[in-house]
């Protein structure tokens, strides 16, 4: 399932919002971008709003890594916008699972 995401520039700074309030982070959590999908069959791709840094990232990621089936999560971050976050795996994912894992990251779906 795609769900069109109408994403524009990514690299404009955050201006407030997600863990780090925009701006430099003190937070020291960050990781770098999430991995790199593996050869599924599965990709389904999701607007997320709310993330700012790498630490963000590394939250939304591993909270999505953890659902059942889950091979890999590839985000491409817009602070201050919606991010692209790109899940693949072996079994099709529904939105509820999906929104409540973002969510439990801090989160939301678009």
């Amino acid at each position: 399932m795609q769900h069109d995401l109408g994403l524009t520039d990514i690299s404009r700074p955050a201006s407030s919002g997600g863990c780090c309030g925009g701006g430099a982070c003190a937070c020291g959590g960050h990781a770098g971008a999430a991995s790199e999908p593996s050869s599924s069959t599965g990709a389904q791709t999701y607007a997320v709003t709310g993330m700012t840094c790498g630490h963000c990232v590394a939250s939304v990621t591993e909270e999505l890594e953890a659902l059942p089936g889950v091979e890999s999560v590839d985000v491409r971050l817009q602070p201050g916008g919606a991010s692209t976050v790109s899940v693949r795996s072996a079994r099709a994912l529904g939105d509820d699972e999906v929104r409540a894992a973002v969510e439990e990251a801090g989160y939301a779906l678009a």
